[in-house]
C-alpha cells in the first residue's frame, strides 16, 4: 500500500513543539513527586544538644527496686534509662567530701 494509504497523522515529522510540551511536562511531574516526597518524609536532622560536663553537681540515677545507682556525668539530651522494668529517678546529693564512719 506504501504511505498513499496511511492516515496523514503518520506521515508528518514530530514536530518540536509537541516534544518541548511533552520534556516541561516530565520536568513539572518529576518536580511535584520529588516535593510530595520531601514533605512526606518530614523536618531534616535534629541538632544536637551541647553536651555539659556536670560531673561536679553529682547528679545520680537511681532505681527503686535494687538500689542501683548511675553517675549522670555528662548531660546532653536526657532519656531517662529503665531499670528492673521502671524508670529510674534523678537524685540529686550534695557536693562534697564524702563522710566516714
Amino acid at each position: 500500500m506504501g504511505l498513499r494509504g496511511a492516515p496523514p497523522s503518520y506521515t508528518r515529522p514530530v514536530e518540536w513543539v509537541i516534544v518541548l510540551i511533552g520534556l516541561v511536562m516530565a520536568v513539572v511531574i518529576a518536580w511535584v513527586g520529588i516535593t510530595a516526597l520531601r514533605a512526606a518524609s518530614g523536618p531534616g536532622p535534629r541538632e544536637k544538644p551541647e553536651v555539659e560536663d556536670v560531673e561536679e553537681l553529682e547528679v545520680f540515677l537511681v532505681c527503686r527496686e535494687c538500689g542501683t545507682e548511675f553517675r549522670v556525668t555528662r548531660l546532653g539530651e536526657l532519656q531517662v534509662p529503665r531499670h528492673c522494668g521502671e524508670p529510674m529517678e534523678v537524685a540529686r546529693r550534695r557536693s562534697g567530701p564524702a563522710e566516714t564512719p
